[in-house]
């Protein structure tokens, strides 16, 4: 029997070794477990006061934007304030003048004013007069026999159309030429 306890024991030896190994093994991959765990961790983290971070920017932009509009509409007020100013002294002036031709100046001057302040903000009118009709610029209200000459022109114009740069703020109201 000595002899069997001598081959058991290098098998018992070596799964001992092996199970130390796997044990080993197991150990490091518990280790590298962990790490990633930990990796993971942070990436969630990072990922989350990112989102933040970025829902703060949207927020802060927004009302950057907000902001800008009001202080935009603003100056635009603020420069009509001398044009209401120049309608008041013209009211005011129909009481105490019988002139008609001056009040007529005055009211010219300032719609001419009215006019300048459009322009500076870059508001034109559309025009209208012998122009061909065209659908992107104008409305047509009716239409007039107006002969082969006048065919698809504008004849009339009820109302002013308006551009704000490139872009149609009001359509211009015609009569069309058939």
């Amino acid at each position: 029997m000595a002899k069997k306890d001598k081959n058991k024991h290098p098998i018992e030896s070596q799964s001992t070794i092996e199970t130390v190994q796997l044990q080993e093994h197991v150990a490091e991959l518990e280790q590298l477990l962990n790490a990633e765990k930990e990796k993971v961790q942070e990436l969630e983290d990072l990922k989350l006061r990112q989102m933040a971070e970025f829902d703060n920017f949207r927020r802060r932009t927004n009302k950057e934007k907000l902001d800008l509009m009001e202080s935009a509409g603003e100056q635009i007020f603020r420069d009509m304030l001398p044009l209401i100013d120049d309608f008041e002294r013209a009211v005011q002036a129909t009481h105490n003048s019988e002139d008609l031709a001056t009040l007529r100046e005055g009211v010219e001057l300032i719609q001419q004013k009215f006019i300048s302040f459009l322009e500076q903000h870059h508001v034109t009118s559309i025009a209208t007069q012998d122009a061909d009709f065209n659908t992107d610029l104008h409305e047509a209200i009716t239409t007039l026999a107006a002969g082969e000459d006048k065919k698809g022109k504008v004849i009339d114009c009820t109302q002013k159309g308006y551009l704000l740069g490139q872009k149609v703020i009001r359509f211009a109201k015609v009569v069309v030429g058939e």
